[in-house]
């Protein structure tokens, strides 16, 4: 009894083994969010190519988020079904492709195709990454290596911007999208080179074997009906509407209100993930307390909501609109850990890829229908809406993560 116990115990897993797994996990997640912002930094570019407005270019967006989502859904269990690195690397290619197929775009509907192809890339991606960081990475370290996945993801974003812009400018647009084809790839190389730190054991039989009667009761879809995973996708949804107006409309908004520099407020996007980088630094070790995620949560989002209010209404200094960027990426970037930490503690044991695919595609309907909205406002000139209405999202942010502490608590109770 006390060896079958024993052997059944995970054995304390190395410093190294963990760091290489969060290492090629984070390097992924980068090229995912990089691949979310390969159009909207070279909107103005595409504007005078294509003869379209803001919002025709916000729909393209929508495409990709809205494909984005119904593959992140699916995907989950396809993960669980056939584990998560090959899942991986066919995302990572099809991510390479559409970016060269942007590049070589003659009309508006050849990027609206290739924006589905993005799009299903991108969608594996959330399942894939919390599979392996929950079920190769020893529990001591996970709220690091969210915090790494974060951080990894806002670099992605704040690489976009910096890396396409310039390039654009110097070149041309499709010398940009071009060198994001090469980026993806290469990434997709070092990935198959370092494939055997992605490789999951399989998962233990004694479950199958000794409840048998259980499993036809649970079933594949049986955590459907847990009403937390339902509050978390709400809040994820929520959480990308905001993140959707600062990443394509919120810096145009301010330079219009402010004054600002068109180079300067290209800045902005940059300077707010790499803040929010920063942010999630300090929020890894806020994390390791799991029972204050909720707080967590609402204090980093009340302060975003209060920095994107002042550049509402307030009438500072175009020079200090990138460093106002910087404090609301730095405030919601300590919630990033625990945002992650309230989907962890809401996941049944054995379906973390399809909870997470469930939960993540909140993620890409809320940028997928954001644009929609605030695309609207941007191009009727209604600059301090645009700001208002992310500050009215980040103040439903705070409320959502309460509710799922209320609902995950109910059900213990229950």
């Amino acid at each position: 009894m006390t060896s079958a116990t024993a052997a059944s115990l995970p054995s304390p897993t190395p410093l190294r083994a963990d760091a290489s797994v969060i290492g090629l996990v984070g390097i992924a997640h980068l090229i995912s969010h990089y691949s979310q912002l390969l159009l909207a930094p070279l909107f103005p570019w595409l504007k005078d190519e294509f003869q379209v407005g803001y919002t025709e270019l916000g729909f393209l967006m929508t495409i990709f988020f809205v494909v984005s989502c119904a593959v992140q859904a699916g995907s989950g269990f396809v993960v669980d079904r056939f584990g998560p690195r090959p899942i991986l690397f066919a995302g990572l290619a099809l991510l390479g492709l559409a970016a060269f197929g942007f590049a070589a775009s003659t009309s508006y509907a050849m990027l609206a195709g290739f924006s589905v192809l993005a799009g299903i890339g991108n969608g594996v991606f959330h399942p894939v990454d919390y599979t392996l960081l929950n079920r190769r990475v020893s529990a001591p370290r996970l709220g690091h290596a969210y915090s790494v996945h974060g951080i990894t993801g806002s670099l992605g974003w704040a690489l976009a911007p910096a890396m396409l812009v310039p390039i654009a400018i110097a070149t041309s647009w499709r010398v940009a999208l071009v060198c994001a084809g090469v980026l993806s790839f290469s990434v997709l190389l070092v990935l198959l080179f370092s494939r055997r730190h992605l490789a999951l054991p399989p998962l233990p039989a004694p479950a199958a074997k000794g409840a048998t009667s259980a499993a036809p009761a649970q079933g594949s879809f049986a955590f459907l009906r847990i009403p937390a995973v339902w509050m978390c996708f709400a809040f994820f949804f929520f959480y990308a509407v905001a993140l959707n107006v600062v990443q394509a409309f919120a810096p145009e908004a301010s330079r219009q209100l402010h004054a600002v520099p068109v180079a300067l407020a290209a800045m902005c996007l940059t300077v707010y993930m790499v803040a929010s980088a920063g942010g999630m630094v300090l929020g890894g070790f806020l994390a390791a307390d799991p029972s204050r995620c909720e707080r967590i949560v609402g204090v980093g989002f009340g302060l975003a909501a209060c920095v994107a209010v002042v550049l509402a209404l307030a009438h500072p200094p175009g020079a200090l609109v990138p460093v106002l960027f910087g404090v609301m990426g730095f405030c919601a970037g300590i919630a990033g850990p625990s945002r992650d930490l309230l989907v962890k503690r809401s996941t049944p044991e054995g379906s973390t890829g399809r909870v997470y695919g469930i939960v993540y595609s909140g993620l890409d309907i809320g940028q997928a229908l954001s644009p929609l909205l605030f695309g609207v406002l941007l191009d009727q000139g209604r600059f301090s809406a645009v700001l208002l209405g992310l500050a009215v999202v980040q103040g439903v942010l705070i409320a959502s993560a309460f509710n799922v502490r209320r609902v995950r608590r109910t059900a213990v109770i229950a």
